[in-house]
């Protein structure tokens, strides 16, 4: 089990929810190549409303339905890893934007042989036991 606290670097892409890879959510591409390169976790997030370069404002407000909703991935790990990765992010991200940000790891916790909850990037069901990461 990966041990993660203290400094750690936050990488967040922000695409749109119809953004795709090879016939895939651009979003599940990253977090499966997260999880290949041994990242600590990932998680996505769906907006309910944004507007990127375009200025185009998506929203989910039942009288202008949006199918490309803005979506986050969140990654978490050490600054070296996380800065590691960010290659595999070229060529991926045709629109949208890539953020790092210095955050401290408080809490990482995952699912024992008891059962418990995890939370955070890398929380969720399907998740190897151990993996996830909490940030402030």
């Amino acid at each position: 089990m990966t041990r993660l606290g203290g400094p750690a670097l936050r990488l967040t892409v922000l695409v749109g929810e119809s953004d795709r890879w090879h016939h895939h959510p651009l979003y599940s591409e990253i977090v499966h190549r997260a999880r290949a390169a041994g990242l600590a976790g990932a998680s996505v997030f769906r907006g309910i409303e944004g507007f990127g370069a375009s200025s185009l404002v998506h929203t989910t407000r039942l009288l202008s339905l949006s199918e490309d909703l803005p979506v986050a991935v969140v990654i978490v790990d050490e600054e070296e890893r996380v800065r590691a990765f960010l290659p595999q992010l070229e060529g991926l991200v045709a629109e949208g934007l890539v953020l790092l940000d210095r955050c401290e790891v408080v809490t990482y916790t995952g699912r024992g042989p008891g059962g418990g909850t995890g939370g955070g990037p890398g929380g969720g069901a399907g998740r190897e036991p151990g993996r996830g990461a909490s940030a402030e």
